[in-house]
């Protein structure tokens, strides 16, 4: 049969198979490495949708995918993403928000919008793209690499800017990790106080654990519930962005005329949907588990795809300013978090 008639699904799947696939190796190296990582050093310092960024750019920088690989890498960059974006939603827990109080969750709430307007403003100062400095206040101010992955599709990022923005945030966040619990003895931080302060600081859910163990038990319990909260304010704050950007194409002025659905992203409706849901007990055991799985190995797929597009140099060029962005943002966050213990009188 002559390849023009081929049924339209399959000559999509042809299409996209080859990036996927290359997309799919990568992953699997960086998902090795991370098992490496912990068999050797207990922990794994750097995630996996981090080494996958930094295994594809190392591949990019040697060999460019040609045309055959375009279709699948941008599918698995763009679709998977917002799909795994979306598999979030059904993680969000209400319990947590009730255990915490109306004090702590509406400081944290605070704390994440006064630092992702500092966070923008630094950003711009130094001369960041506006979507640069969305994405570096983003990873700041809420949970590192995954709300620059689930901001990007909103406000239309570049992948070169994404990928700029994990990388460098990635790096900090591991030594954010290991020289947080060096400012206890500094600070004269109880663990309660500090346990509010890694949670308000710490990139990642995971690299909580690592910065708070030191400390103690009571700093882990606490730095992880702060930091769960922290994550509970990325649906809003992408919803907010979504409602505020202005649609392609268009002029200003013309977004008050675009419905509702193409302001809001299909992925983040459907998040809210999983996310009321799970409030509702709607979604099992069985059923959560597997969507977190999911969600994990669309991101590691979705951030390999990103890293393959990226151009080295454009990273070169775009790196002491945003080093020194995320820098800065990091420490007006840990400003910020360090008044509001002091403000609600944490001991």
């Amino acid at each position: 049969m002559p390849n023009e008639l081929l049924p339209s699904p399959r000559r999509t799947l042809g299409a996209l198979l080859p990036g996927i696939l290359l997309c799919s190796g990568v992953s699997g190296a960086a998902l090795a490495l991370q098992s490496l990582e912990v068999r050797v050093f207990g922990q794994a310092w750097l995630e996996a949708l981090v080494l996958a960024i930094l295994i594809g750019v190392a591949l990019r920088s040697v060999w460019a995918p040609g045309r055959r690989w375009k279709a699948g890498t941008d599918f698995s960059a763009k679709t998977l993403l917002e799909v795994a974006v979306l598999l979030l939603g059904a993680s969000i827990d209400p319990d947590t928000i009730l255990a915490a109080g109306p004090g702590l969750v509406a400081g944290i709430a605070g704390v994440v919008a006064l630092a992702l307007a500092v966070s923008y403003g630094i950003g711009r100062l130094l001369g960041l793209p506006p979507r640069m400095a969305v994405l570096v206040a983003c990873g700041n101010s809420i949970c590192g690499n995954s709300a620059i992955a689930a901001t990007a599709p909103v406000i239309g990022a570049h992948g070169d800017d994404v990928a700029a923005a994990i990388a460098f945030t990635a790096v900090l966040g591991v030594l954010v990790v290991l020289g947080l619990p060096l400012l206890v003895p500094l600070l004269g931080l109880t663990p309660m106080q500090y346990g509010v302060f890694a949670g308000l600081t710490v990139y990642a859910v995971p690299q909580i654990l690592a910065a708070t163990a030191p400390v103690g038990a009571l700093s882990v319990q606490v730095g992880t519930l702060v930091k769960l909260l922290r994550v509970l304010m990325l649906g809003p704050v992408v919803v907010a962005l979504a409602l505020m950007a202005k649609p392609e194409g268009g002029e200003d002025g013309a977004k008050a005329s675009v419905p509702l659905r193409r302001l809001v992203p299909w992925f983040i409706l459907g998040f809210l949907a999983l996310a009321g849901l799970r409030a509702a007990g709607g979604i099992p055991d069985a059923a959560l588990a597997a969507s977190q799985t999911a969600a994990g190995v669309l991101t590691v797929l979705s951030m390999a795809a990103l890293g393959l597009g990226v151009d080295v140099r454009m990273l070169s060029r775009a790196g002491l300013r945003v080093t020194a962005a995320v820098v800065l943002s990091l420490a007006a966050l840990g400003a910020s978090g360090l008044g509001l213990i002091r403000l609600l009188g944490i001991m």
